[in-house]
């Protein structure tokens, strides 16, 4: 029989990851919304935010506020060198779009390891960002880092939904990912938007791994298993839609919960694809453009 406070307490612990896996979603959001390129090395950026963040506290001796106000643009720069030296020749060279994914991939793997080799495998994290807590109702105990998490996720999508809907560059943005060519010829710097939608989805990584290692931990190789989580919460939202993220990762966390209450920890994978391949043979777009769909076949 299930404990009623070990469900709550989970179910809590779920929404937290689920932002977390929302906001990682974002990312893979912005660059396929700028070119239509899914960034599989997009999980390796919110590991690299909490390993560069920690190294800045622990060698450097730096509050945590500056650590992580350095920590972005640190991050950003990888996500820049990423597309000069690695998608831009391909894109340039007329690659299809599924060898720039697989290299995008390849290039995980090359970071972990460098990682790996500069760092160290131990894994790290470090203390909440407002001291004390948990807070407590009931028998469910609530991290403060909690709200950090809501409160920076909440700004980050209505910050991207403006700049995607009311700022020129977000325009051209989304115009290059419907076409490319047709951007250009409307005198859109195609290869420039291309650039900095990169630096964007590596520094929203970033946030998320700043945001998640005081509850978690942060290792070279936890890169993966977030990326994985971000991907299936932008399948599960509708690929494309930073708050169809948010939302699909938030489902996420919850079943995830759900399912090492009722089965166990084993079936925490097991949970996220299974609702992936629900969601591919019933809603290919996405459950909440699938809702939509048939609530007008109704009407």
């Amino acid at each position: 029989m299930i404990d009623a406070v070990q469900l709550a307490q989970n179910l809590v612990n779920g929404f937290g990851l689920g932002l977390i896996y929302g906001l990682i979603g974002i990312g893979f959001c912005v660059i396929y919304n700028a070119s239509g390129i899914v960034n599989f090395a997009q999980g390796v950026f919110v590991m690299l935010g909490g390993m560069v963040c920690h190294t800045l506290l622990s060698r450097l001796g730096l509050p945590i506020s500056a650590a992580a106000v350095l920590t972005i643009p640190v991050v950003a720069v990888i996500g820049i060198l990423m597309e000069i030296l690695i998608v831009r020749p391909m894109w340039n060279r007329g690659a299809s779009t599924f060898a720039i994914i697989l290299a995008t991939l390849a290039t995980q793997m090359l970071i972990e390891q460098i990682t790996l080799l500069t760092l160290g495998d131990q894994p790290r994290t470090y203390d909440s960002f407002t001291a004390g807590g948990p807070l407590k109702l009931g028998g469910v105990a609530i991290s403060y880092q909690l709200f950090w998490v809501l409160g920076f996720g909440t700004l980050m999508v209505a910050g991207l939904w403006l700049f995607f809907t009311r700022s020129r560059m977000g325009r051209a943005l989304r115009a290059c990912s419907q076409n490319a060519e047709a951007a250009a010829l409307l005198g859109i710097p195609v290869k420039r938007m291309l650039l900095a939608s990169f630096a964007l989805s590596a520094a929203l990584g970033a946030i998320a791994g700043i945001l998640v290692t005081p509850s978690q931990i942060t290792a070279y190789n936890v890169g993966t298993p977030y990326g994985v989580n971000g991907f299936i919460a932008a399948i599960i939202g509708g690929f494309g839609s930073a708050s169809g993220a948010v939302a699909g990762g938030l489902l996420l966390g919850i079943l995830q919960a759900f399912a090492i209450v009722a089965f166990g920890a084993g079936f925490k994978n097991v949970a996220a694809l299974t609702v992936l391949l629900i969601v591919l043979l019933v809603f290919p777009n996405g459950i909440f453009a699938g809702v939509k769909s048939l609530w007008a076949r109704r009407t």
